[in-house]
Formats: C-alpha cells, sequence, structure tokens
C-alpha cells in the first residue's frame, strides 16, 4: 500500500483542487510561506495532513498547507512546509510531497529553504541558486537497485531562467546534513573544505526522488545565519531572516513558473 500512497494523494488532490493534472511544484520552506502571495488567490487551499501519507510538519516555519494555484495558466502545486529527516519518521514521508506531485503530473520543481553560509562574501538575507549539492547524511530515498543519474540533478535550462529574472543570484554547492542541532565550528570548517558553500537539513532528498520521477528541479535558498559567527544560531531568527526574503522573492518564483513550463 505504502508504494501506492502518491498515486492515491495524487488522485485525492485531483478531488480536493478539481484540477485533474499539475505542472509545477513549488515547495516553500523555512519562513518562504509568503513567496506565495505572488501566485494570487489559490483555487484551493488545505492542510497537508488532508491528503494520504503526508503528516503536519513539525518545524518553525512551516504551515503545512497545499495549495492550487493557476499561475496564468499554469496549473501549479504549492507545498508550504516539508517533512524532514530529523522528524525519525524515515525518508518516505521526506519525499511524499515530491512523488505525489510526480503523479499529479508536475514536470518541474522549485525547491526552496534556508540556510548557512560557508561564504564570507554571502550576505544575511540573500537568496542564491543551488548550483549543486553534497549529501552529508549517507542516505537516499530511492530503494532498490534503481539507479539514478544526478550529474545535472539541479537544472542548468531553470538555473539560466532563475538568472535572467534576477542576474544577481549567486550559485552555490548545498550540503544536506541530518540535523536538527546546528554544526559545530570545526564541523563548518570542514565541510566548506568539502566544497560546500551553504549548509541546511533538507532539500536534497527531495531533489533526488524528483530526478528519479524525471522532474526538473530549481533550488532557491536563503543565507539565514552565518556558520562560525560567535553570536550563534537562533531558529526564531532563522525563520524572520527567511520570510523576509520570502516576500521579495515570490515575484521571481511566479516568474519561473510561467517560464519553466515553455
Amino acid at each position: 500500500m505504502e508504494d501506492d500512497l502518491p498515486a492515491v494523494a495524487a488522485g485525492r488532490l485531483a478531488v480536493l483542487t478539481g484540477i485533474p493534472r499539475h505542472q509545477v511544484l513549488v515547495v516553500l520552506g523555512s519562513g518562504w510561506g509568503p513567496a506565495a502571495d505572488a501566485f494570487g488567490h489559490p483555487v484551493a487551499s488545505f492542510p497537508m495532513t488532508d491528503l494520504p501519507g503526508f503528516v503536519a510538519p513539525t518545524a518553525e516555519g512551516h504551515r503545512g498547507t497545499i495549495a492550487s494555484y493557476d499561475v496564468d495558466g499554469v496549473a501549479t502545486l504549492v507545498l508550504s512546509g516539508r517533512t524532514h529527516l530529523y522528524e525519525g519518521l524515515g525518508l518516505r514521508p521526506v519525499v511524499h510531497g515530491v512523488r505525489t506531485a510526480a503523479a499529479a503530473g508536475c514536470t518541474v520543481a522549485v525547491l526552496t529553504n534556508a540556510n548557512g553560509s560557508l561564504r564570507a562574501d554571502l550576505e544575511v538575507g540573500q537568496v542564491v541558486l543551488v548550483r549543486d549539492h553534497l549529501n552529508l547524511t549517507a542516505t537516499s530515498p530511492i530503494e532498490g537497485a534503481h539507479f539514478v543519474d544526478l550529474t545535472d540533478c539541479w537544472s542548468p535550462r531553470l538555473r539560466r531562467l532563475a538568472s535572467e529574472g534576477d542576474p544577481g543570484l549567486v550559485e552555490a554547492v548545498y550540503a544536506w546534513l541530518p540535523g536538527p542541532h546546528y554544526e559545530t565550528l570545526a564541523e563548518a570548517e570542514w565541510i566548506r573544505r568539502l566544497g560546500a558553500d551553504i549548509l541546511g537539513m533538507s532539500t536534497v532528498p527531495e531533489a533526488i526522488a524528483a530526478r528519479e520521477c524525471d522532474i526538473e528541479v530549481l533550488g532557491l535558498s536563503t543565507v539565514t545565519a552565518v556558520e562560525g559567527d560567535d553570536a550563534g544560531i537562533d531558529p526564531s531568527e532563522v525563520v524572520a531572516v527567511a520570510e523576509a526574503s520570502a516576500t521579495r522573492t515570490g515575484p521571481l518564483l511566479a516568474d519561473l513558473v510561467r517560464k519553466g513550463t515553455s
């Protein structure tokens, strides 16, 4: 039954929204909820738990809702919040939203999150474009001998569209760690030396699952803290910074939705 859950959830999604098929998935991570305002009024909106297989997010800054939007003719599925590996439920719930979106017809996914920066030139509140990632959890959402090529995991085409929409976007390599604790100073330095520019606790498993489903992936990440800062990291401040940036970045997301399927 678990293997059928995405298809069952997609069927229920079609009933609740009145939209037989969606085209674009947008996942709004920590504090990114205000970005949805740029999509206009939702066709339908409801708690995530109204769909089979979804659980309510527990992290601060995750609204726990699913909404369907008509963005200039593009049927867009917006998940305001996500489940993380550190919530202890395994990886299937973490990627269930992406797999449901694939079953619902989505061919493009825009994944957003908040990060800690490992680069001195990245400022708090700045949104960066994910170019590549490091999976430092030793886990994968793919089960069995199903080999997926991730060399083009973060779509060059979508990154080009994003840069055209905002020429100031900087590209960065994102490191995924299990959390929920933040990193020590030594860990942050080690990860920087491995080649990461930013780090966080999400998004990568969704990207892997999306590529398994042949969905093109774009990642946008808000710098909400500086790793190694003597001031430490306040989770509430992380959300507040992301919310302020999301309001500014919402129009870019809407533009990507319009152009991403053309």
